[in-house]
């Protein structure tokens, strides 16, 4: 087993339940701010994963999906996981549809703030250090690399890679994703009827395969586009070599 490999996993899986726990608490955060105290009563509004942490969603599924690999477990399924939903009582809001549109959004616009941060870091970082920018990234994507890294730009890359998914996973309008959410209030009455019947094993299915070719859609060019940039930023020398 490739040790540094091993160490990337840890990251990945760190930086996940981190992530999954700010999204959380986003959620309860812009509840508590519309005038629902639901969460905040229930001790949500905090960035403890214990408070989060669903043990199937948050740890044995993308533990498997990101450790399989090292023991020969490679399963078909994107990496994706999720924490405990944040309790909401809608009748508590002054203006129940536009406030709940806005804790569902809370979510994934907190995960993309990540991805902005995150950006910036490794930005900043090409500059001073372009080559092991470069290289930070590339092993962040599973990419041999021949020269130095750096811990602090392998995190960015990492977070960049997890909050971008979690992003645009949780937008998709399927439930119980946060998506459906907005998706189900813009409905009228017979059609938002028919649109709750839709979960279960129907929802799990559709994320797998839709869910992920609409991802990969979205995610792939934005990944693409950085890795140029980083590349671009290369001094002329460097890529000499």
């Amino acid at each position: 087993m490739d040790s540094s490999n091993f160490v990337i996993r840890v990251f990945e899986f760190v930086l996940l339940i981190f992530s999954l726990s700010f999204h959380e608490c986003a959620h309860a955060w812009m509840a508590s701010r519309l005038g629902d105290q639901t969460a905040r009563l229930q001790g949500r509004v905090t960035l403890n994963p214990a408070a989060h942490v669903d043990p199937i969603g948050t740890l044995l599924f993308p533990g498997l999906v990101i450790f399989g690999p090292l023991f020969g477990l490679h399963l078909p399924f994107m990496l994706i996981g999720w924490a405990r939903p944040v309790p909401v009582i809608t009748r508590n809001f002054r203006k129940i549809v536009r406030d709940d549109n806005m804790v569902s959004l809370a979510g994934p616009v907190a995960n993309f703030v990540l991805v902005v941060v995150s950006t910036v870091v490794l930005l900043v970082g090409a500059r001073m250090m372009p080559g092991v920018a470069l290289n930070s990234f590339a092993l962040a994507l599973n990419n041999p690399v021949s020269g130095g890294t750096n811990g602090l730009l392998i995190l960015a890359s990492l977070a960049i890679l997890v909050n971008l998914s979690l992003t645009f996973f949780n937008l998709l309008p399927i439930p119980p994703l946060d998506g459906s959410h907005v998706l189900r209030n813009m409905l009228p009455y017979n059609a938002m009827k028919m649109y709750d019947m839709v979960g279960g094993w129907l929802s799990i299915i559709l994320m797998m395969t839709v869910g992920g070719f609409l991802m990969n859609l979205v995610v792939s060019p934005f990944i693409d586009l950085l890795y140029r940039m980083l590349i671009q930023m290369q001094p002329q020398m460097f890529l000499l070599q």
